[in-house]
């Protein structure tokens, strides 16, 4: 099993957000040492964990486990303007391709993938707004726990990246490019190579979910190899795995990303198909058939 975690750091945390963009780096220190909530997870269900910096604002000198995938240095401010190139949307996707073409060749059982960065709960439900015509309001939810007046301005934040980018809700990669982070490009990336290579794939929460959906509209046959790891704190993220058509496994209100959800469910579908293939049915135990 294994779960990659892409961090990245966000162009919107000025106005939406309860921490500053050092959270991110100090996070990804954290996860790079082993101290982070999904490495002690990980050692728990013995699922291989490689952190990716897909693009956070800070150059990262020799460290040990973390993987340079940078597209660049942080995204911009959507409630401004794009907040990638639709060139650099590509990369971020291209990214996690290739994360899951290496993964495929070593016979792998179940893949995951989760997201780390202050700000990319804001991305994530623009992404779903403009996917699915929900309003802000109705999506937005409270991330790391922000108070009602940035919980506001949150809201307003996703208002204007919407209106003033105008993304195409036929158009993933538009939309990812226009208001969306380079963690969930990267995530949209390692799920539709996993279908390609029909590996099981677990998503996280309400990040790597908003990633699905970009995924599916590149592709609907990559439903048929997810699995729902939970049903997040986040608002939105009932009405996001409707829209997938997925049941999550958990119901925790979990809403700290790092692919916590995605370990924890790893764990619980690993023991399922251990049960399946190793304990005794009533027929191999000899037990009889029930009384009339």
């Amino acid at each position: 099993m294994r779960c990659s975690v892409m961090f990245t750091s966000s162009g919107r945390w000025r106005w939406s957000c309860s921490y500053s963009p050092s959270a991110t780096r100090r996070i990804g220190r954290a996860s790079d040492g082993r101290l982070a909530a999904i490495n002690v997870l990980a050692r728990h269900y013995d699922v291989a964990t490689e952190v990716v910096d897909v693009g956070v604002d800070h150059e990262f000198v020799a460290a040990h486990g973390l993987r340079d995938c940078k597209v660049r240095r942080g995204t911009a401010n959507f409630a401004r303007g794009p907040a990638m190139t639709t060139a650099e949307a590509l990369r971020s996707v291209e990214c996690g391709i290739q994360l899951t073409r290496e993964a495929a060749a070593t016979n792998l059982f179940l893949l995951g993938a989760g997201d780390m960065g202050i700000g990319n709960t804001t991305s994530a439900a623009a992404i779903i707004c403009a996917m699915t015509g929900t309003a802000p309001s109705d999506i937005v939810g409270r991330g790391t726990g922000v108070d009602d007046e940035t919980l506001a301005r949150k809201i307003a934040a996703v208002e204007n990246g919407l209106r003033i980018n105008s993304p195409d809700p036929n158009d993933p990669l538009d939309v990812l490019a226009k208001v969306g982070g380079f963690e969930i490009g990267a995530i949209a990336g390692v799920i539709l190579a996993a279908a390609t290579f029909r590996l099981p794939m677990v998503l996280d929460g309400f990040i790597s979910g908003a990633a699905a959906l970009l995924a599916h509209r590149f592709s609907p046959h990559i439903r048929d190899v997810l699995f729902a790891s939970h049903l997040s704190a986040e608002k939105g993220h009932r009405l996001l795995l409707d829209e997938l058509h997925l049941d999550p496994l958990l119901d925790l209100s979990m809403r700290l990303g790092e692919g916590t959800g995605a370990c924890l469910a790893m764990g619980l579908i690993e023991a399922s198909v251990k049960l399946s293939r190793e304990m005794a049915t009533f027929s191999s135990a000899g037990v009889k058939a029930r009384l009339s």
